[in-house]
């Protein structure tokens, strides 16, 4: 294959086959063979030729369909590799069944650019001894299992040859260069010095430590060790650049005939016990029998895995998290089954949580099969890891949240709403009148409950304000000391110096009350709670726990008691629904997840720390409010502005209901219509295009609902006002009004009612927007 590059050589190289030509010409041979007999030949010879024509027919067309078949493969491996193998990086060749190269990838004619064969085996005997034994051993699994593949050690490196049969016969073949080094992971990570060696006694890898050690590179143990053969479990003298060293070698035996070395560089006193030297190694390492049991462990060791005692210890009783038996572990890397790759296990340790990366590799010591496991703390990674983890699920758990907010907000409207049309036609002396109203206020408990959801989900509807905190605090105040009970005592301080907030009254009322209650239900025995707010300048960004908070001012809120605090495993689940730690009954677990959604939704941040038997804070960040341009000309706009004109009485007006839930748009259209409106109807956005089809059909109000099937609202609204900008619109949904379109423009002369309304505060809403 030329290695010669340009724009007029194609990017693919394709193998044309020569039977084709040989067909042909061998049906042109036969032609003029047996033509000239039909003329010139007496009838016996005539005949000989006709059948021997006619069997060099027969083979002519074997070879021409064996052509086709073979254009057949080396079109569909063209179509192949132009459809993605030919931008990979890998080496790829496409052969028959015979190892015929069909094609190959720019990759293979970079990296075998020196050998122009037409088949795979050639192309690789620069890099495997004994291809066409690898090849046919690959080849044959590939036909029974569909695909194979085969890591092969080799004094260039490690190479991984795999292949895949494909439709036809032909077989797709990739050559890999596996690299050595594996920053993070395995051996290069190990900070003890490391050397793998081949049978024959090559160099086939030596991590950072075994180079920094020796000063080089060294392709073989001849050239490192000063006799040979290494023995393990003794000192050796090692060739280094800074002259001759003393190491303790601990070989350690692997598959395909390789082991590894590790050297620990010794001193004088280490000549005289070598079991001082494994001591003091400097990565905690640990020797242990098959069956489990330890036989000795260093202080490193010791100390990360916070042991007193060495005696009658068992690996299974200090790790756990493996995902099955520790024993079958630890016998399938005796007996040499193990793939040797690190697990990362929990440590079974009673004062605090750690994560360690165990390396078991097998090793003989004095005739006896040992196993040495190599520790590396992983407490970092498995945090952040867990903490991945813990934000996917929660933004999970809050699009479930929002998701069934918005159908129980559906089915609430219709109840509440129905209920809403009864009691028009029942007085207080009717005897169904107590049972609908408890109909009623159920649902609006049911209501409240479904807000606490999309408050999770930061998906609820927030009507801000500015707030002076200290002002809220003192209008709580009452409420909140007959929440705590006689046994405790609540203490409020404040800022001296306090700026305002902008949020919502309520959703702050009700995050505060529920860190009140906690706090209150944290002290079954009576104590104090402290409520303390404080103007704070943040000159860097505050990172605390997954989060960031910028830099600027921000005015706190403390909440802090002297409970039984939370323990450190649970602590970053109290934000999560549902989660809680009282008693079945005594708590629903949405509380602080709603003071998490509000507070998050109002730009805000929470934190949580606690000690166990002395207490738990809670601290709220919220951004310190900044009045703009757009605020005072609002306010100097409102000061100026004629007095609004009488309102219309209700009635007067078509409104356009757009409403995919039936039973929502039949409480919503019998509402309106008993308040005189004239209601058209229709199902869907697209049925609201066409009933605004006709030019002569007048419409003052639409009520639509937003998330709909097909045509959202806000679309099909922007659509209906290019030729009605007139009309007003009323938007409902059981979502947020900012959880839809944030991308899109405003409309213009639109409101936003959410689920569940009820009958007068739908009909209000229509008729204010006919002012």
């Amino acid at each position: 294959m030329s290695g010669r590059q340009n724009s007029s050589v194609p990017a693919l190289r394709i193998y044309h086959p020569e039977h084709l030509r040989l067909g042909a010409t061998l049906l042109l041979s036969i032609g003029l063979m047996v033509v000239p007999s039909f003329f010139a030949w007496p009838d016996w010879i005539m005949r000989g030729l006709l059948t021997v024509g006619l069997t060099l027919l027969a083979v002519a067309l074997l070879m021409l369909f064996q052509a086709r078949l073979r254009i057949n493969a080396r079109a569909m491996a063209v179509e192949l590799l132009t459809g993605f193998i030919e931008k990979d990086a890998t080496p790829s060749f496409v052969t028959d069944d015979d190892g015929t190269i069909h094609a190959c990838n720019q990759a293979a004619q970079n990296r075998f650019q020196e050998n122009d064969r037409e088949t795979l085996a050639g192309t690789l005997r620069s890099v495997l001894a004994n291809p066409s034994a690898v090849l046919f051993r690959l080849q044959s699994r590939a036909r029974f299992e569909g695909a194979a593949r085969e890591d092969i050690v080799t004094r260039r490196g490690h190479v991984r040859l795999a292949v895949h049969q494909m439709h036809g016969g032909s077989f797709l073949w990739r050559v890999e260069d596996i690299a050595e080094r594996q920053p993070g992971r395995g051996s290069e990570a190990v900070p003890i010095p490391m050397i793998t060696v081949g049978r024959t006694g090559a160099v086939l890898f030596m991590n950072e430590a075994a180079r920094n050690l020796v000063g080089e590179r060294v392709k073989s143990t001849d050239r490192l060790f000063v006799s040979l053969p290494v023995s393990s479990g003794e000192v050796n003298t090692i060739t280094t650049k800074n002259g001759p060293l003393d190491v303790l070698v601990t070989e350690l035996n692997r598959t395909q005939g390789r082991s590894e070395l590790f050297l620990m560089e010794v001193s004088g006193a280490g000549l005289q016990s070598q079991q001082t030297s494994f001591e003091h190694m400097p990565v905690p390492f640990i020797k242990l029998a098959p069956s489990g049991d330890i036989l000795s462990l260093n202080k490193m060791a010791m100390g990360m895995l916070g042991l007193d005692s060495r005696d009658n210890l068992k690996l299974g009783q200090l790790m756990e998290g493996l995902g099955r038996p520790m024993s079958d572990w630890l016998r399938d890397t005796a007996d040499g089954l193990a793939s040797n790759k690190s697990e990362f296990l929990r440590l079974s340790r009673p004062d605090k949580e750690v994560f360690v990366q165990v390396t078991l590799t097998r090793a003989v010591e004095e005739g006896k099969t040992i196993l040495i496991a190599v520790l590396n703390d992983a407490t970092e990674l498995k945090t952040l890891e867990a903490q991945f983890v813990q934000s996917q699920k929660m933004q999970a758990i809050g699009q479930l949240a929002g998701g069934v907010a918005h159908d129980f907000n559906n089915l609430l409207t219709a109840i509440s709403g129905h209920c809403d049309l009864l009691l028009l036609r029942h007085d207080q002396g009717d005897q169904d009148y107590g049972d609908l109203i408890q109909i009623h206020e159920n649902a609006n408990r049911a209501a409240s409950l479904v807000s606490q959801l999309l408050a999770f989900s930061r998906k609820q509807t927030l009507l801000p304000e500015v707030l002076d905190v200290r002002d809220t605090l003192s209008d709580l105040t009452h409420l909140l000391n007959r929440l705590v009970g006689e046994k405790v005592t609540l203490t409020l301080s404040h800022d001296p110096v306090m700026r305002s907030i902008r949020a919502d009254k309520r959703q702050l009322e009700q995050v505060l009350m529920n860190l009140v209650v906690n706090a209150r239900d944290a002290m079954p025995n009576g104590g104090e709670i402290r409520v303390r707010t404080e103007a704070v300048t943040l000159e860097k960004p505050l990172k605390r726990d997954r989060a960031s908070v910028p830099e600027g001012n921000w005015i706190t809120v403390k909440v802090s008691d002297e409970g039984v605090g939370i323990p450190p495993d649970k602590l970053q689940k109290v934000f999560e629904p549902f989660y809680t730690t009282k008693r079945t009954g005594e708590g629903t677990g949405l509380g602080l997840s709603t003071a998490y959604g509000i507070v998050k939704q109002t730009g805000g941040f929470i934190f949580v720390d606690s000690v166990p038997d002395k207490g738990t804070q809670f601290t709220l960040f919220f951004p310190v409010y900044q009045e703009g341009e757009d605020d005072r000309a609002a306010a100097e706009a409102n000061d100026e502005a004629p007095k609004a004109a009488p309102a219309p009485q209700h009635g007067e007006g078509v409104v356009l209901l757009v409403e995919d839930e039936a039973p929502v748009r039949a409480f919503a259209s019998r509402a309106l219509r008993m308040r005189g409106y004239t209601v058209l109807e229709a199902e869907s956005a697209e049925d609201a295009l066409r009933t605004l089809e006709d030019p002569g059909l007048t419409v003052d109000v639409f009520v639509t609902d937003v998330v709909m099937p097909g045509m959202d609202g806000p679309s099909w609204v922007r659509e209906a006002l290019k030729t009605r900008p007139d009309t007003r619109v009323v938007f409902v949904s059981g979502y947020a009004e900012g959880a839809f379109g944030e991308s899109e423009p405003d409309v213009p002369n639109s409101v936003f009612l959410p689920k569940p309304f009820s009958l007068n505060q739908l009909t209000e809403t229509v008729h204010a927007q006919l002012h």
